[in-house]
């Protein structure tokens, strides 16, 4: 039986967003505790990627939709099959043209 008995939705995608952004916000703390413009504006531009980086990869499949997933998909690597057709109401496949299931 496994350690866990729910759905707690990590994925590669958050998990990776999650490093990038903790990165950003280590050089941005320096840029504050330093006051360096240099390290305050790549601080912001880690965050930046770290969005970008987290919407790729949901996009590549290795993210997942909203709401709950079958037991069988709740491991953290397991890649998303549907991510292609779009998410139902997902702000980031929106954006990228995958209008599936837009309910407006």
């Amino acid at each position: 039986m496994s350690a866990h008995q729910y759905d707690e939705g990590h994925t590669v995608a958050g998990w990776t967003g999650f490093a990038v952004a903790v990165v950003g916000t280590v050089v941005l703390g320096l840029g504050v505790c330093t006051v360096s413009a240099a390290l305050l504006a790549g601080g912001l531009g880690i965050l930046v990627l770290s969005l970008l980086v987290t919407w790729v990869l949901h996009l590549a499949g290795w993210g997942k939709p909203s709401g709950g997933r079958p037991r069988e998909q709740w491991g953290w690597r397991t890649r998303d099959l549907s991510a292609r057709e779009g998410h139902p109401g997902c702000v980031g496949c929106r954006l990228a043209g995958r209008e599936q299931g837009h309910g407006g």
